[in-house]
């Protein structure tokens, strides 16, 4: 027995991990304990020594002196201050009045309008809360599709998670060890692909089902001419300006995104001061969510050092080294094999979880298989945005959720009786665009200069590439090599 406990002690400290979060133990102190039991009983057995554990006040200390994971904190204050100041309701009101014409205008406009809030906030919650508050009932009272609309607001509102300053690459590139200023130039053209992907679709849908998506009727278009046009300009060159602030300091690299993120709170406290809506209960507010969430991350990756460092002790990294670069198709095979394995587990953990659990077990064999590590982590990010809208666990459907009404109800500008939004109409209007991240993961795969260019033309990662091998069925001829 204790032959056989040492011999497979790396996959059985997995597969302990897997049962306890099944139970649903939180993550944090599921990889904690793991990580402590079988480091002790290593010990026990011989196969550890005591000084392991001596490393862990260290690790825990490097963690706290991190001044990358400084940015989570400033990027969420930050979109925390914006949703409340009452920008997002700006931005909806006015964007939606500009493609109000349109069939489907309203539609674009939480599409447009997510994007703009993934650029300020990078917080999915705040996104996917303050449209669900703000045009889902402006979409039902005009008639759109409950799958539609839903479905659109919760996807529009996960573009914070791969559009920068997302949290999600903050967290990615630490686990990878590379440049958060790179890991969000790599995925700025996939982020705003995938936001043309979403308005595709609304097309596709106003084409073939056009009752699903009608236009706003002349009544509820109340700003016209030259309105409209100081309302745009008002609406949208504060929002700009921040963006710019941000991400163009942090990309022309006059700033860290620690700096960027700071420089990004503090103008979002000057927004919130110029609309007047900046006040003790806001900045309260701000400050405990952000605390909590800062935390939240902490504690999880404090566990995930605890269990990393036992795992890697017991030769666990050698184990999914083997375990990954054994399987056939070579870098394809570990692609899809992988892609599969992070979009599985997404119906179970969130982003957090997956990038302190998975990535770093990843990573490395990504690495020795020379895949570049910034491409990957785009590639995992867009994967890892499914766990967003998964049905039934994806929490931009639980935020939509938490705001849709659960009864029906009267509407209070035409003052009809509106049918509830279900739980189902919620789920399904998901999938279309679980299928869109899907495809989207596809493109990435397919042309990966789509991440590589911006590093390229930026100076930064000159010279890496991706070379994909396809094994060749004619022994005459040599195997394509997809680059």
């Amino acid at each position: 027995m204790t032959a056989f406990l040492i011999e497979y002690m790396a996959p059985l400290m997995f597969a302990a991990l897997v049962l306890i979060m099944l139970f649903g133990f939180p993550v944090a102190f599921s990889l904690a304990a793991n990580g402590l039991f079988f480091g002790f009983l290593g010990i026990e057995l011989g196969l550890l020594t005591p000084a392991l554990l001596q490393a862990l006040p260290d690790r825990v200390f490097g963690i706290m002196a991190n001044d990358t994971l400084l940015a989570i904190p400033f990027f969420t204050f930050m979109g925390l201050i914006l949703e409340r100041s009452g920008m997002a309701e700006d931005l909806l009101e006015t964007v939606g009045q500009l493609f109000g014409p349109v069939r489907g205008g309203l539609a674009y406009a939480v599409i447009f309008v997510g994007a703009l809030l993934a650029a300020t906030t990078g917080v999915v919650a705040a996104s996917v809360i303050s449209m669900g508050l703000i045009s889902l009932p402006i979409m039902l009272r005009y008639g759109y599709d409950r799958r539609l609309a839903t479905g659109t607001i919760a996807a529009s509102g996960t573009l914070a998670q791969i559009i920068p300053p997302s949290l999600v690459l903050i967290v990615m590139a630490d686990q990878l060890g590379r440049s958060v200023g790179d890991m969000y130039a790599g995925a700025f053209i996939p982020g705003f692909v995938l936001t043309a992907l979403y308005a595709g679709y609304v097309l596709m849908v106003t084409i073939w089902r056009p009752e699903r998506a009608p236009a706003l009727p002349i009544e509820a278009r109340t700003l016209r001419g030259f309105m409209l046009a100081q309302r745009v300009v008002f609406s949208l060159l504060p929002p700009l300006i921040l963006i710019f602030l941000v991400l163009g300091t942090i990309f022309l690299g006059i700033a860290t995104p620690t700096e960027g993120g700071a420089m990004g709170a503090t103008g979002a406290l000057i927004l919130a001061l110029l609309n007047r809506r900046l006040d003790w209960q806001l900045l309260r507010q701000a400050m405990d969510t952000t605390a909590k969430l800062s935390s939240f991350v902490i504690f999880i990756l404090i566990g995930s050092t605890v269990f990393t460092l036992v795992f890697r002790a017991v030769n666990g990294d050698l184990w999914v080294e083997h375990l990954l670069t054994s399987l056939p198709g070579g870098i394809v095979g570990f692609l899809i094999i992988v892609n599969l394995f992070v979009f599985f587990l997404a119906f179970f953990l969130d982003f957090f979880e997956l990038a302190f659990i998975v990535v770093p077990l990843l990573g490395p064999v990504a690495e020795k298989l020379g895949i570049d590590l910034i491409w990957f982590g785009v590639l995992l990010g867009v994967n890892m945005q499914t766990s967003f809208m998964h049905p039934p666990f994806g929490f931009a459907l639980f935020y939509l959720r938490s705001v849709a009404p659960k009864d029906d109800y009267v509407d209070r500008v035409s003052g009809k009786r509106l049918a509830r939004v279900t739980t189902g109409q919620i789920y399904w209007g998901a999938v279309p665009y679980v299928c869109i991240q899907i495809i989207m993961v596809a493109l990435v795969i397919a042309f990966p200069r789509m991440v590589l260019y911006p590093l390229e033309t930026g100076g930064k990662g000159a010279g890496t590439k991706i070379e994909i091998q396809l094994p060749s069925t004619d022994e005459n001829e040599p195997p394509p090599v997809f680059k």
